[in-house]
């Protein structure tokens, strides 16, 4: 089935419509020749005056009570259709400056195709145009040509607001139609109407669209406003933890040098007495090389220490990883620390897990065995009675490490019955250059280094370091996991 066609010209009536191009050949009628020289049209409509009023006015009324556009395009179209009883009648926004008009309302008498989407070219069309210019309504007549079609009577009202045109009314009656002056003046009447209540629905429409997008505006300036807030915030947090590591570097380099200063003077101070012969006797001189030794070795692990933390920091730590028998490395502690646990009169424990065969770990021997020393010669300088006590414990777990798959790992715990470290203290345990107290740190000897490098250790092997302790006074436990280089079988 072809799309009925608003007439194009009278020579080709039964032309379909196109919706980009709508050709009209016909010289436009006006309104006053229309009315006075087609006496011969038949009326389609012969209602009283007053009950043209009655529905103009329901009309009228129902298309400015909305602020909807799409409702008052179709109330128009179904009121004026119903109204004059035509075929046909289409809206069409308009805008000044447009060539083309699109229809976005129908009123259809009969089934057939809809106009709703089609686009009419008012360069061609020119009682659309003039409709529009003059604002005033348009009749144009399209006599039958040979064919089965009747004439048809097509009547155009440009819809207005303070005599600007804002759209166009097409009525069109599928056969000779004379339009009465009381019907013309009852269209441009509503026409005038139309064009207000469009009018108000558009700057309503435009108002809505501008109060969202200042929403929009002023949603996106709020978040702006709290990224740039979170963001001076975070500058701000950045500045003060800057500062705080400058004065907590300041403070360790102070700590630090009087820590190194302690040992080189004891190590000057007994050699000078050997070298004066100040020794009464060859144990007593043997006694100063000995007291000098030790100093020496304090140094020297102190300047390990610091040497350590500076390669941590600057990323050039190597660490190369390989099989450590666990029996071998804790007799290794145990033989470096057990006498200085003894020396204080504490008890000294170490538990292994009860296993067939050789507990292997993943790690390096070394560093493996400086956390070890670390964490049990804290636990000794900071216990003054109980005792200290080392586990280790099988977790069989899968664990993936530097891209391979390990079977589990060891959890090594080192625990104390010493001073303890307050809930509100811990989380700086583990913190570079920070001491939980320095008074207290100093007094028990040391630089407060030893926990970070192990942590760092710990954790470039693929382990895990914690803290665990109730409050001062209550003792504290030292954990770190370690890689099973393979799964031992376990008897208990």
């Amino acid at each position: 089935m072809t799309r009925p066609a608003i007439p194009q010209s009278s020579s080709d009536m039964s032309a379909e419509v196109d919706n980009n191009q709508i050709q009209s050949g016909l010289t436009t009628l006006k309104q006053g020749e229309q009315l006075g020289q087609k006496e011969t049209l038949v009326s389609g409509r012969n209602a009283s005056s007053e009950s043209d009023d009655a529905l103009l006015t329901e009309l009228a009324w129902n298309i400015r009570r909305t602020l909807d556009l799409d409702t008052i395009w179709q109330q128009t179209v179904d009121g004026l259709g119903v109204m004059f009883k035509v075929n046909r009648c289409l809206i069409c926004p308009y805008q000044a400056g447009n060539t083309q008009i699109t229809v976005a309302a129908e009123y259809r008498q009969n089934p057939g195709n809809a106009y709703v989407g089609a686009t009419l070219d008012l360069a061609t069309m020119s009682y659309l145009n003039q409709a529009l210019t003059t604002l005033q309504p348009v009749v144009e007549i399209f006599p039958a040509n040979d064919g089965p079609e009747q004439p048809q009577t097509v009547l155009a009202a440009a819809t207005f607001y303070q005599d600007q045109p804002n759209g166009l009314i097409v009525l069109q009656q599928d056969q000779s139609r004379q339009w009465s002056s009381t019907e013309i003046a009852l269209v441009s009447e509503l026409a005038d109407q139309v064009g207000t209540a469009i009018a108000h629905a558009t700057l309503f429409g435009e108002s809505q669209a501008l109060a969202i997008e200042l929403q929009r505006v002023n949603d996106t300036l709020l978040k702006k406003h709290r990224e740039f807030e979170e963001a001076r915030k975070q500058a701000e947090e950045a500045r003060k933890q800057a500062e705080e590591a400058s004065r907590l570097k300041s403070e360790f380099l102070a700590n630090t040098s009087h820590e190194l200063r302690t040992p080189l003077n004891g190590m000057i101070g007994f050699l000078k007495l050997v070298l004066d012969g100040m020794a009464d006797n060859p144990k007593e001189q043997e006694d100063f090389i000995q007291e000098a030794h030790k100093s020496a070795l304090h140094l020297l692990n102190l300047i390990n220490d610091v040497l350590d933390i500076a390669k941590i920091e600057a990323g050039k730590m190597q660490i190369d990883m390989g099989p450590v028998k666990l029996k071998e490395l804790f007799t290794e502690v145990e033989n470096f620390t057990r006498p200085q646990a003894e020396q204080k009169g504490l008890g000294f424990d170490i538990l292994m897990p009860a296993t067939r065969d050789q507990i292997i770990l993943n790690a390096n021997y070394q560093r493996l065995l400086q956390v070890m020393l670390n964490l049990v010669g804290n636990a000794i300088k900071f216990t003054q009675e109980g005792g200290i006590s080392i586990s280790a414990e099988v977790k069989s777990q899968k664990v993936v490490f530097q891209d391979q798959d390990w079977p589990g790992v060891i959890k090594i715990s080192v625990a104390d019955t010493g001073i303890g470290v307050s809930l509100e203290k811990q989380d700086r345990l583990f913190q570079t250059f920070s001491q939980v107290d320095g008074e207290r740190t100093r007094q028990y000897g040391g630089t407060g280094l030893g926990l970070a490098i192990s942590q760092k250790l710990v954790e470039a092997m693929g382990g895990v370091v914690q803290f665990i302790s109730m409050g001062e006074g209550l003792g504290s436990t030292v954990t770190f996991t370690v890689l099973l280089y393979q799964e031992p079988v376990v008897t208990a």
